[in-house]
């Protein structure tokens, strides 16, 4: 089989060592519009079981990754003057340049091409596409070879509340860090975690209200930096903060983040993989692994399946199962920042628990300090655990389906007394 994945980021270049594993003779080319080395993030997350699951499809890079990995298992929240510490499951981040790195030496070890530098426009049917067997779109959130399709893909954005901006410091956190400040504008919060012996990813996050209303809408990426460093001076030790490092020498952006789903996934030839079929808030770290489980579960099917359009409709149909949990997890822990105010001024201890409990789909319907008392009693005592656990969707999906039919009746001139 030639394949050509239009993409150099950590799903294109994990698929293309799975299916050299595979079968040696196939011919894969990774294409790469941005140099060798270069990358627009810093450091991404995982947890243990991504490395189980890469040990098992290739033992040699995972055991690279793990290495090359920092690992912690405290969380720590600053709120206001007030710290908290929480012990949980032991995380893990790499440098997103040193995880490219990694991939792509494995990759060209076992006779990929990859070339970097190099833009494709044309779709499948286009001149430098036409001889390959299958094309991977794995070109991110803004894929242009999805674009070029994108009455047949269906793509639909929901935006978020809320506006963020990625950065690096030269703080190096040792646990997973959350810093939340008040300003007279409102709430603004980070969160911070190292990736390697000399930096940390630092993500900031505010309303929109409290973006304006700090002036960081007209701001330069100097004065943002400098703003920032002086809301989070405690957190940061006095470190500085570090903007957006790419190749294309751009700055630090705020952005809304976007969900995108997808009506399809495939086109003849062409599949989408990684961001470029789907994205799910940053706020669970699970961006690079449902990146890599996509290469792994597209490269299971194209083995199991000799019909093309067999396998992918495979893929798509596994994939979209074991996305739907996390995707709801992602959108309520969105939501949990952007109604932060609703728990901001509980006890620190109180505050962070139900940080840690943001995915339930129970708890926007429960007063927090009832869900906080629930949520204790429950990790001490089976039965209610697993009525907690059975609860929370039911009752999410009640109110949600109450919520539709009030909209459905109410007119123009009508109004719910809360």
């Amino acid at each position: 089989m030639k394949v050509a994945c239009v993409g150099g980021g950590p799903a294109g270049l994990y698929f293309s060592i799975l299916m050299k594993r595979q079968d040696p003779s196939h011919e894969i080319t990774v294409y790469e519009r941005n140099p060798a080395g270069s990358t627009y993030g810093w450091g991404v997350t995982y947890w243990g079981n991504l490395i189980e699951k890469l040990r098992a499809h290739d033992p040699e890079s995972a055991r690279t990754i793990g290495e090359r990995s920092v690992r912690w298992n405290d969380g720590v929240a600053h709120v206001g003057d007030l710290t908290t510490v929480h012990h949980g499951d032991e995380g893990f981040a790499i440098g997103r340049r040193e995880l490219l790195d990694i991939l792509a030496g494995r990759a060209r070890e076992l006779g990929v091409r990859v070339v970097y530098e190099h833009a494709v426009t044309d779709g499948p049917d286009g001149p430098e596409l036409a001889d390959a067997d299958l094309v991977v779109a794995c070109d991110g959130v803004n894929s242009g070879l999805r674009e070029r399709y994108a009455a047949h893909f269906g793509t639909e954005a929901t935006a978020g509340r809320n506006k963020y901006i990625w950065l690096g410091t030269t703080k190096v956190f040792d646990s997973f860090t959350f810093a939340f400040t008040e300003t007279e504008h409102g709430w603004i919060w980070a969160y911070g975690y190292g990736f390697s012996a000399r930096h940390s990813t630092c993500i900031v996050e505010c309303s929109e209200v409290t973006w304006t209303g700090l002036g960081l809408h007209r701001t330069d990426e100097a004065g943002t930096l400098a703003l920032l460093e002086k809301l989070f001076a405690v957190p940061l030790d006095g470190n500085s903060l570090i903007g957006r490092a790419n190749s294309e020498g751009g700055p630090a952006q705020w952005l809304t983040f976007r969900t995108l789903t997808h009506r399809a996934w495939s086109h003849g030839r062409l599949v989408l993989m990684g961001d470029a079929a789907h994205t799910t808030h940053y706020s669970i770290g699970a961006g690079t692994t449902l990146a890599l489980e996509d290469a792994i579960a597209l490269a299971g099917a194209l083995r199991d399946h000799a019909e093309l359009p067999s396998a992918l409709a495979r893929y798509e149909r596994e994939r979209r199962s074991a996305l739907l949990p996390v995707q709801s997890a992602a959108r309520y822990s969105a939501r949990w920042y952007e109604n932060l105010t609703r728990y901001i001024h509980l006890p620190p201890a109180q505050m962070f628990a139900l940080l840690g409990q943001r995915h339930s789909p129970l708890l926007p319907y429960l007063p927090p300090a009832l869900y906080y008392r629930l949520d204790r009693a429950a990790t001490r005592v089976t039965a209610l655990r697993t009525l907690k656990r059975h609860l929370g969707p039911r009752l999410a999906r009640t109110l949600a389906r109450t919520r539709q039919a009030v909209r459905k009746v109410r007119t123009p001139h009508q109004s719910v007394r809360k």
